[in-house]
């Protein structure tokens, strides 16, 4: 098994996956090590930390704030957060924030701790340093930065008396039954937390030591980094998968339409690429690829290329993944998802090779 072999050679320490048809669970099974260290098993009680899988939980909420009229696809962040209202932000929207065109700060932002994970803090220092380019011109994935922005603007239309950590419990979590599931640290989840190890040495989308320093931060007091601060598990990931797979609503809880979430599908992004994959040309001799974004998620598209989603994946597949660990899809026209969860980080271009190899498997063994 795919699975098994990956653990066997510690390219990664444990893989927990649920695969689901119409929102029933087919498959569900924990591989290897919570924790390979101490030999702690991975089972239905461990958590993770979710990296930028995420982001998709925040996006959804903004795209909610869309379908009530709080907010539209073209509001510009400086009509909401004054720090924004510049001329080198002019014309800077949630569009642009939900397919990474913003121009704000693609690499982890050269800040403190203490401002890192507050997002007040982060946004402002975004705006202070300007766009990397304009706003809507380059597909520039924002690691860290952007999503800070995006927490901000929706703290500001819920009236700022709620943070965004009270935002996403009452508005996502508690709605979808995520229960084992917090922005930053909360005591009854870290006492299964499986640790952040990274199993690569050599520098690639990220340094192995800085991950490993990210899934310390994450469990600080008071830590909030919405784009992928997030402690999590398989059951909960699949809950807010399943409410993607019927369209919007799970037992009861409606959160989008069916109509917003056929237009998150769609390539936003046409054919230009992904600049957060440009070093991939010296380090795998990789060609540039489209970046195949969509709002607020990746999308599978119709080109051949590099990417979590497999090459059977139809062309209206929703997904998210994060930094060499955890992914999830969506596929209407085959009527799968995926939900993934692993330990022991490997670099992002092979994780994302794994993402391909275990997507195409489950479909040709499932699809039909």
């Amino acid at each position: 098994m795919a699975i098994e072999a990956d653990i066997s050679a510690v390219r990664c320490d444990g893989v927990a996956l649920r695969i689901e048809r119409d929102g029933d669970r087919i498959y569900e099974g924990y591989h290897g090590f919570a924790e390979r260290a101490s030999g702690r098993a991975l089972g239905e009680d461990s958590v993770f930390v979710a990296m930028s899988v995420g982001k998709q939980f925040i996006n959804v909420l903004a795209l909610a704030a869309v379908e009530r009229g709080a907010l539209s696809l073209w509001t510009q962040a400086g009509e909401i957060l004054p720090a924004f209202a510049g001329s080198a932000w002019r014309g800077m929207t949630i569009a642009h924030i939900l397919t990474h065109t913003s121009g704000v700060l693609s690499g982890v932002p050269p800040v403190p701790p203490e401002v890192l994970m507050d997002t007040a803090r982060l946004a402002a220092f975004a705006a202070a340093r300007g766009p990397e380019s304009v706003p809507g011109e380059r597909v520039n994935y924002s690691i860290i930065a952007a999503h800070a922005v995006l927490a901000e603007i929706l703290r500001a239309v819920d009236g700022g008396s709620r943070d965004i950590r009270q935002i996403l419990q009452e508005e996502l979590f508690a709605p979808l039954g995520m229960h084992d599931t917090s922005l930053g640290p909360r005591a009854d989840l870290l006492t299964r937390l499986c640790p952040v190890v990274a199993r690569y040495d050599t520098p690639g989308m990220f340094d192995p030591r800085a991950l490993e320093g990210f899934g310390s931060l994450v469990c600080a007091e008071g830590c909030a980094i919405p784009a992928g601060g997030y402690l999590t598990t398989l059951h909960d990931l699949s809950r807010f998968v399943r409410m993607l797979a019927r369209g919007g609503e799970l037992d009861g809880a409606r959160l989008l339409s069916p109509a917003m979430l056929a237009l998150c599908a769609r390539n936003q992004t046409a054919d230009r690429p992904n600049a957060l994959f440009e070093y991939t040309r010296s380090q795998r001799g990789w060609q540039p690829w489209p970046a195949q974004l969509g709002l607020g998620f990746f999308v599978r598209g119709e080109a051949l290329s590099p990417g979590p989603l497999g090459a059977l994946n139809s062309a209206g597949t929703l997904c998210g993944w994060g930094a060499g660990s955890t992914a999830f899809w969506t596929d209407p026209h085959h009527r799968l998802s995926f939900s993934f969860l692993s330990t022991g980080l490997m670099e992002d271009s092979f994780h994302v090779q794994r993402l391909q190899r275990l997507s195409d498997i489950a479909l040709s063994a499932l699809a039909g």
